[in-house]
């Protein structure tokens, strides 16, 4: 067996277009080195026209869309080993959190009574890329954290009893015309998981599965889409009370599945966004309502009885340098008690596969990639790499297979990425004994991911930032 494995990788090597692909090691280190040399500019203008979310949204619509690391929201002191350690920290938080507040979790959430959980406050959420939308009138400009994992849309809010360090200006209700409470017996309160009543005024608490919550008033606001338009009177959490989360962020933007998110209350048939390289300077778009790409790969987007809220795709296997792998289906189907499946997530960094499907990608990776120089592991990676001395690398490919016999490759900057600026590279990959699979965005980046709500399908597309 091992000689006709070895066979087998003598002959890709010699075609790549047999399942090799070239990773080019000096671009990413060009942009690892220049993360912390730049600022992004905010390129907003006004709303213009006024649009109801009375009816189903018949437009498109767009807001620009920013990695973390082009807003320069932390220091790191220009380390880039540091700000790779805090990204998987927060990543491992994220991924926490999503676990834990899966209904299929065996945790109990008790949502009879509303308080400020007791936390460390140390975690911050993953929150990796940031809208830049505009709430109230006149509308003020915030970086709000997108959230494909989350329904409820909340705000750090004036006065603030607890609130965490952001970039924008806290959003201060008495300055905007459009501001309104929402009361306790609105069809708005009683979707929330977790309320409470004080003086005819709905209250709201999400807490998230790190420790980190936010706890205020339920009210509706005007949101706006720069030159696109705005909505008014859409429900979101104006936040008195909000520790850990998204540090710089002045809050989230829930584009789950669910009755509250945003793309649910402008009732868009569609949203779609582009995530740019999680170290580059350039942003792209989050959109509703767009057409998605001609050559787009679609997938369907499958239902989870459970949950409304994760977006769960139908996932069928997965090669590696043009093999396929055999996987039992079971690894990636959604069980009768809700547990498994795979989910498209905008907030998770790093893909989470189960353990028994990692353990087989990154076995056979390694078994058809004999040359390539060992260096450890790094934090949750356990396959690195040292291409300190490349300017080029051969490395198989990994495509993802979708029911109805679609394949997505992955460009190989999305699964070997720099964890220094030295030349450390890792295999981005990591393994969860959970079963819930999670398809996380730094497999994502470059390729425009299409959530079509209306005809219940996820499509990629490559290179469409």
């Amino acid at each position: 067996m091992a000689d006709e494995t070895q066979i087998d990788v003598l002959s890709a090597s010699q075609h790549l277009s047999r399942g090799y692909k070239f990773l080019d090691v000096s671009a990413s280190l060009q942009q690892a080195n220049g993360v912390f040399s730049h600022l992004t500019k905010d390129d907003y203008k006004p709303a213009v026209d006024l649009i109801t979310n009375s009816s189903p949204l018949n437009f498109s619509l767009s807001i620009s869309l920013h990695s973390r690391s082009s807003l320069l929201l932390t220091d790191y002191s220009k380390n880039y080993t540091t700000l790779t350690l805090s990204r998987l920290s927060r990543d491992k938080a994220r991924v926490r959190s999503l676990l834990l507040n899966h209904p299929a979790a065996t945790t109990v959430r008790r949502p009879e009574q509303l308080q400020s959980p007791v936390s460390s406050g140390t975690s911050q959420g993953s929150g990796e890329y940031f809208a830049r939308i505009g709430v109230g009138q006149p509308a003020n400009q915030y970086y709000m954290a997108i959230d494909t994992g989350s329904d409820v849309s909340w705000l750090q809010c004036d006065p603030c009893s607890d609130c965490y360090q952001q970039t924008d200006p806290i959003y201060k209700p008495s300055s905007s015309s459009t501001y309104k409470p929402l009361g306790c017996n609105t069809l708005q309160c009683a979707f929330l998981e977790v309320s409470a009543c004080r003086t005819n005024t709905c209250l709201y608490q999400v807490s998230y599965g790190d420790g980190s919550y936010t706890v205020g008033n339920f009210a509706t606001e005007t949101i706006s889409f720069g030159q696109y338009g705005s909505v008014p009177a859409v429900a979101f959490g104006c936040g008195h009370d909000n520790v850990g989360l998204f540090s710089g962020s002045a809050g989230l933007l829930g584009l789950g599945g669910g009755r509250l998110s945003l793309p649910s209350q402008i009732k868009a048939t569609s949203f779609s966004y582009c995530l740019v390289d999680k170290d580059s300077r350039s942003f792209s778009t989050l959109e509703f309502n767009s057409a998605p790409p001609g050559d787009s790969v679609v997938a369907p987007m499958l239902k989870n009885s459970l949950t409304s809220t994760y977006f769960y795709v139908g996932l069928t296997g997965i090669s590696v340098g043009g093999r396929a792998l055999k996987i039992p289906a079971s690894m990636f189907d959604i069980g009768a008690d809700g547990k498994g499946g795979v989910i498209v997530d905008s907030g998770t960094a790093v893909t989470r596969l189960r353990t028994e499907v990692y353990t087989l990608v990154r076995d056979t990776f390694k078994s058809m990639s004999p040359y390539l120089r060992s260096a450890g592991r790094f934090s949750l990676f356990d396959t690195c790499y040292d291409f300190s001395s490349e300017t080029t690398v051969k490395v198989p490919m990994i495509s993802f297979q979708f029911a109805g016999g679609k394949t997505l490759p992955v460009r190989p900057s999305n699964f070997l990425i720099p964890v220094d600026e030295k030349g450390k590279f890792c295999f981005a990959f990591a393994g969860t004994s959970g079963p819930l699979n999670i398809i996380g965005n730094l497999q994502q980046q470059g390729t425009r991911v299409t959530y079509d709500l209306a005809n219940r399908n996820i499509g990629f597309s490559p290179n469409k930032c």
